[in-house]
């Protein structure tokens, strides 16, 4: 589990296609206190480390993680937010993630508001259930709360220490963006889709 604090951006250096999964180097900060067999968050996808070299580690994404998130589009030089699990002593400084990509959206719009920045996205409208005006939401990864709620879009406030701290300042309009609801919305979403039948 993990908390949507990102702790450190890292940077892809190789991608290599196995058949239909994908294996990433990336190099950041923490790599070298990783250890084999740990689960930590790459832009909000959780990924078992399979190897360490020094300031390097390598991760692999099956088929299954590949469709249904953006890391098809990483390449050489593309920006990672890298969180490590919540440990049980710790603080849940953003809300509770899972590191289960549900979903990506699409950046429409980033507005410079003179010292924060909001930044549009367009979902599938099939998840606007699971949108709520203020509520919590995870994109690439990071801890963000969503306001201007629609049947297919949100925004989202960009504060300086977060622009500066995430790979979100490499974000351009027409990026691909990795997604997860709130999971205490998604078990609501699901009783009540079972009780109505």
């Amino acid at each position: 589990m993990f908390t949507g604090i990102v702790e450190t951006v890292g940077t892809v250096l190789l991608v290599k296609q196995s058949g239909s999964n994908k294996s990433f180097w990336i190099q950041s900060s923490l790599s070298g206190t990783f250890k084999i067999d740990q689960s930590v968050s790459h832009n909000g996808v959780c990924l078992t480390i399979e190897a360490i070299e020094g300031d390097k580690h390598k991760v692999t994404a099956v088929l299954e993680t590949l469709n249904k998130t953006n890391l098809n589009t990483w390449k050489e030089g593309t920006p990672v937010n890298i969180e490590r699990c919540l440990p049980m002593n710790g603080r849940l400084d953003g809300h509770i993630v899972q590191g289960h990509v549900d979903s990506t959206a699409v950046c429409t719009k980033i507005t410079n508001e003179a010292g924060s920045y909001n930044y549009t996205f367009r979902i599938d409208p099939s998840f606007a259930h699971l949108i709520i005006e203020k509520g919590s939401i995870s994109m690439n990864g990071t801890s963000l709360t969503i306001f201007n709620v629609t049947k297919d879009s949100f925004t989202v406030t960009i504060i300086p220490y977060t622009f500066e701290n995430t790979s979100i300042s490499h974000l351009q309009e027409g990026d691909i963006v990795n997604i997860e609801f709130d999971i205490l919305g998604k078990y609501i979403a699901r009783w009540k889709e079972l009780e109505s039948k």
